[in-house]
């Protein structure tokens, strides 16, 4: 198999109208992704407080975007209680999942190759407490999964995509992973089109009887991270393509109209990803610039920063100790911190000073 004469390199020869576009893109992402790589402003606890956010909102989203019902809070309520190990209905089920799979991309995804292997059992875990999933987890399909569009009454009136039928499966699943391991290696486009490619493919032929769309993004957040794209772990990226849904399926169905054609046409799914990949990069970079103040704090720095922002006038360092309980060294270095973001200003010297929120 030469990886370079596979279709799935083939359409990466992309039109000359979007190159341009394509490309601003890249570039903006690339300054955040290496903005994101030298700041080093976010202490650790902080990066640890928003993974946890980002693994139940990712949670969320992603299962919502396939039909689960489950709030952020219901999410969070169920990740404290990921323990237990017995959910009662099929959302919970679905939810708990991709809770944990999530978690073990973020933790391990230096140590998770993208091979045939790791899909199967990305999807093992991922439905590992789905009681109507037991027969096909961590296996390729074993019957038709096209997606049809039906009438009022359920009845069928069309077909909106036919995927990979499952004698080829696998096939193409060995051609898919041994062409990103060719293309990556040989560097031969910017890894974010590689990704984009990927992912489109991977959906496009539909692996698995379900669960396809929650393990294309799990794969998603893995790929990104093996690429340096670290702020994947602050941001969610499924809580963007949530709040776009019908752009997703618009980009996605039009390049699958022309899949497998002799006009491949992978520029609208690849400038959606490219535009999701942008605005988390956009959201990081409000972090790193501190336009949110509340990642670059700690918990008790958080807290003595809201309990400043309901005063609404000034404050002295024993206001806040007396306020909060903090030791007064503490407040003293929390205070500091906020001085040199610039979100308070001093009033004052010696034992008189006080402080007061910047407008």
């Amino acid at each position: 198999m030469i990886w370079q004469d596979l279709r799935i390199h083939k359409r990466l020869n992309l039109n000359p109208p979007i190159v341009e576009e394509v490309y601003a893109f890249l570039s903006h992402i690339d300054g955040v992704k290496n903005s994101w790589q030298i700041a080093g402003k976010l202490l650790p606890q902080t990066i640890e407080r928003l993974t946890r956010s980002v693994i139940v909102t990712s949670a969320g989203s992603s299962n919502r975007i396939e039909g689960n019902r489950l709030s952020d809070d219901e999410v969070e309520s169920l990740y404290k209680n990921l323990r237990i190990n017995k959910f009662k209905t099929r959302d919970e089920q679905e939810i708990a999942g991709y809770l944990q799979s999530l978690e073990l991309v973020f933790n391990s995804y230096n140590d998770i190759p993208i091979s045939e292997s790791s899909i199967l059992k990305l999807h093992d875990d991922t439905l590992r407490y789905s009681e109507k999933d037991v027969r096909h987890r961590g296996q390729y399909k074993f019957g038709s999964n096209r997606v049809e569009a039906k009438d009022p009454e359920g009845n069928i009136v069309g077909i909106i995509f036919d995927p990979t039928p499952p004698y080829l499966v696998k096939k193409e699943m060995q051609e898919l992973v041994e062409w990103y391991k060719g293309a990556v290696a040989a560097r031969i486009k910017h890894p974010l089109i590689l990704i984009a490619n990927f992912i489109f493919e991977y959906l496009a032929i539909h692996p698995f009887q379900d669960g396809n769309g929650r393990t294309s993004r799990l794969l998603t957040n893995l790929m990104l991270l093996q690429h340096g794209y670290l702020f994947t772990s602050i941001v969610s990226h499924e809580r963007i393509v949530e709040a776009s849904k019908l752009d997703y399926y618009l980009a996605l169905n039009r390049t699958q109209k022309t899949w497998k054609t002799d006009v491949e046409d992978i520029a609208p799914w690849l400038l959606f990803f490219l535009k999701v990949v942008k605005i988390q990069s956009d959201q990081t970079l409000k972090i790193l610039e501190g336009e949110n103040i509340e990642y670059l704090l700690s918990v008790k720095q958080l807290a003595l920063w809201q309990w400043i922002t309901t005063q609404g006038g000034e404050f002295s360092r024993r206001d806040a100790v007396k306020a909060l309980g903090f030791p007064e060294r503490t407040v003293e270095s929390i205070i500091k911190k906020l001085l040199d973001l610039k979100r308070i200003e001093r009033l004052g010297q010696g034992k008189s000073t006080r402080y007061k929120l910047v407008k």
